[in-house]
């Protein structure tokens, strides 16, 4: 497996009162990212901002086609994308969470320092699944039955390929040096929608077909 460079098709922000990204969803529509205090909804075409959610949001985000799941310290909590509310809690998995995704029914949490995805029930917290990883996991999504998660050591960043059943890296794309990413989402199709961290950006990346 031979890494192959990531090609960065739009860049978006620094947004009004955003200075870290940390997850980052897509809702078909709007690409949430979570600014620490608040869930701001970005339309990928025009890059405004349309809306925001009082709610915490320091880690990654989710969406399961009705509701959105955030991280916010040592709990995930769903949230209502109407009015912001938050329907329900569970804890994080020991030892903290980095990015999150929705596929087949649960929650798939990655943890940064760890280096592991899990597999979670989205109504207990309860562990599943757990994929180790050689690298920090920043951002996790699924795409077409296959799942990617973001890492970032240093000034080195990429996103990473991951066979769901062993965690074996299939391929990778490299961002450009100093480049990080704290957030991963598809938007099904050819994007990859990555935050940028302390940058306050978010990136559009092509998907590899």
């Amino acid at each position: 497996m031979k890494p192959t460079q990531a090609t960065i098709v739009r860049e978006y922000g620094p947004f009004p009162g955003v200075a870290r990204i940390g997850g980052v969803s897509y809702d078909g529509e709007k690409v949430w990212i979570a600014a620490g205090d608040a869930l701001a909804a970005i339309d990928p075409k025009s890059g405004k901002t349309l809306r925001s959610l009082a709610v915490a949001a320091h880690a990654g985000t989710a969406f399961d086609g009705r509701r959105l799941y955030q991280i916010a310290g040592d709990r995930i909590q769903t949230i209502d994308p109407e009015t912001g509310r938050v329907l329900a809690t569970i804890p994080t998995p020991e030892g903290g969470a980095s990015g999150m995704a929705w596929a087949e029914g649960t929650l798939w949490v990655g943890q940064h320092r760890a280096r592991k995805i899990h597999q979670i029930d989205p109504e207990t917290g309860a562990i599943l699944r757990t994929l180790e990883s050689n690298r920090f996991v920043t951002g996790v999504t699924w795409v077409d039955g296959e799942l990617w998660h973001a890492t970032w050591e240093g000034d080195e960043s990429a996103l990473r390929r991951i066979d769901p059943a062993s965690g074996e890296v299939l391929e990778q794309l490299d961002m450009p040096p100093g480049v990080g990413v704290s957030g991963l989402e598809s938007d099904g199709g050819d994007t990859f929608f990555c935050g940028g961290g302390d940058s306050g950006k978010l990136r559009a990346v092509k998907r590899p077909r």
